[in-house]
């Protein structure tokens, strides 16, 4: 029986070799790009787990695709152990911080993608592998600025509140309302319970002209924290 790593390197599989190669060193840089750019922003994943997820899904699709084409196998099952245990880990990039807010789900999405991204060239497929790995650095890196653009004209926001005393509330919904400000939820948030002050996630909408043209979320919220009693308030 011959050993198939020394059957790999003849001569006649050079050119595997070399697709192997490349398909590695571009799961290499893709990823550390991505790192670099997630690891800058003290994101949960960072350099090194992009490169390890990146280089992962690469080696379980292409050990997959040595199977399927050498050894009978019709299924990839690698592939989707992988593509399973990933799920599990990245799930765990998602918290619920204490004002109510979803952190990590960019970092996790980016690490899903990049597996996929693994997963297309392990197989050989270099022109979407290609297309969506410069897509994805543009989304992560450069996009950021856009979005918050966007965030910032939005007629919708939400704000952590905390007031000095929970009998303030109604005095706080009357400011909103003759600024033109349309309050579509107020919760209580229960991780200040026994704090000694009232916390609660407002959400807003903007319905007055003159807000709409001339004020955006920050000036607005600027202006609440101008109330005495408001112990403190900010855009979430």
């Amino acid at each position: 029986m011959k050993d198939p790593i020394l059957e790999l390197f003849n001569i006649n599989n050079l050119d595997f070799i070399y697709q192997i190669l490349i398909r590695i060193t571009a799961a290499f840089i893709f990823s550390t790009i991505l790192g670099i750019e997630r690891a800058t922003k003290r994101h949960a994943a960072g350099l090194r787990t992009f490169i390890l997820v990146t280089l992962g899904s690469t080696l379980a699709a292409l050990i997959d695709y040595y199977l399927i084409n050498n050894n009978g196998v019709v299924f990839p099952a690698i592939s989707l152990s992988f593509g399973v245990g990933l799920a599990i880990i990245s799930s765990y990039t998602i918290l619920y911080s204490s004002k109510n807010q979803i952190k990590g789900l960019t970092t996790s999405v980016a690490l899903w993608t990049q597996a996929v991204f693994g997963f297309a060239l392990g197989f050989g497929l270099y022109t979407p592998a290609l297309i969506v790995g410069i897509l994805s650095m543009i989304s992560i890196a450069f996009l950021t600025k856009l979005e918050i653009y966007l965030k910032n004209r939005s007629n919708h926001f939400e704000m952590h509140l905390e007031l000095k005393n929970k009998t303030d509330l109604p005095q706080f919904v009357t400011v909103l309302r003759e600024l033109g400000l349309v309050i579509d939820d107020i919760e209580a948030n229960p991780a200040y319970l026994n704090s000694g002050i009232s916390v609660y996630t407002v959400s807003i909408s903007i319905y007055s002209k003159e807000l709409k043209q001339y004020k955006t979320h920050q000036e607005i919220i600027e202006a609440l924290k101008s109330l005495e009693f408001i112990y403190h308030i900010e855009e979430i």
